[in-house]
């Protein structure tokens, strides 16, 4: 294992202080906790408060400010954030009309976030929660059901512009779970990733593999294959979309290809122009795009495409609205 770092078990600590250094005219981070607060007061609005485990930098905290998220959570690696740092969250992010938590469908993050809101609500902060569930390369089964990846950003940016413009906290609730369900993604990975203190890829994958539909976390995907150009690998995860909405010609869409940490963007954009070949042959409007690595998984090669389907203007305005973070979306 070969990376820039000291001891394995400060990773998170000492990214966390960089960081917090780095951008210290947009964000703060909370004494002794793994939380990134931004600086600006929104009085009177809703805040919006996302997190999750470490490793898929920029996200979350790379949305923290002006227009986006309110405050972020950072657990260690691939690990849950505690509650009683999700509510240090809450506290310093609630600017009198409430809090939002932006939870990714994972097990751990829905037990804490939820005991977190619980123990806000105790001290009289109004708390609601949304779980982002995008991912549709594994069935919607069992108790936690489908992941929540890369989609998790465009939550993030159009509630972001919607509290913004003063939506309340019901209203914001009502949108995200529209934005959600009207939203899938879907990845592939060409190379594992090594979380810091196991020292040893998450799982092996042979030169000339690829895997479809693997987690950000190095959850098993639903197909090996040998290696496929971008062209093969866009048609395939396309193909697994349009059975996911069954989209008809006209409809209106959003599309998001993001990279999972070691995809350099030459081979982002190659991706993009595929997919776009295909959507257009399907007769779909684009209505906003976006590239770029945004919900990585440490160092893990591949990328996910995400589609939501605009179901009015505001969400496209919403999209395109400026932010001030440390990470422009």
């Amino acid at each position: 294992m070969k990376k820039v770092m000291n001891e394995p078990k400060n990773v998170l600590d000492e990214m966390l202080d960089g960081f917090a250094y780095t951008h210290s005219d947009l964000v703060n981070r909370l004494k002794n906790t793994g939380v990134i607060h931004r600086h600006f007061s929104n009085q009177g609005k809703v805040a919006l408060v996302s997190g999750g485990g470490s490793g898929h930098e920029p996200s979350h905290a790379g949305f923290v400010g002006e227009g986006m998220l309110a405050a972020a959570v950072c657990g260690e690696v691939f690990t849950s954030p505690t509650p009683d740092q999700i509510v240090e969250a809450i506290k310093i992010a609630d600017q009198g009309a409430g809090v939002l938590l932006i939870v990714k469908n994972y097990s751990g993050d829905i037990m804490n976030f939820e005991m977190a809101k619980e123990l806000a609500e105790l001290e009289d902060i109004p708390v609601d929660h949304i779980v982002v569930d995008d991912d549709i390369s594994i069935e919607d089964t069992g108790s936690t059901g489908k992941r929540g990846v890369a989609g998790t950003v465009l939550v993030h940016k159009i509630l972001g512009a919607a509290a913004e413009a003063g939506l309340s906290l019901e209203e914001l609730t009502d949108l995200g779970n529209q934005v959600i369900n009207h939203m899938s993604t879907i990845g592939v990975s060409l190379s594992p990733a090594t979380v810091p203190e196991v020292g040893k890829p998450g799982f092996e994958l042979a030169e000339d593999e690829l895997e479809f539909g693997v987690g950000i976390h190095g959850e098993s995907g639903y197909r090996r294959e040998k290696m496929k150009s971008s062209q093969a690998i866009a048609e395939e995860l396309v193909t697994q979309l349009k059975k996911s909405f069954q989209w008809q010609q006209g409809d209106r869409f959003g599309v998001f290809v993001n990279g999972l940490g070691a995809t350099p963007l030459m081979e982002q954009y190659i991706f993009m122009n595929d997919v776009h070949q295909l959507l257009e042959k399907e007769g779909l409007e684009i209505g906003y795009k976006k590239v770029g690595s945004f919900m990585t998984s440490i160092e893990m090669a591949g990328v996910s495409l995400t589609l939501i389907k605009l179901m009015n203007d505001d969400w496209t305005t919403y999209l395109n609205h400026p932010v001030q973070t440390p990470t422009i979306f």
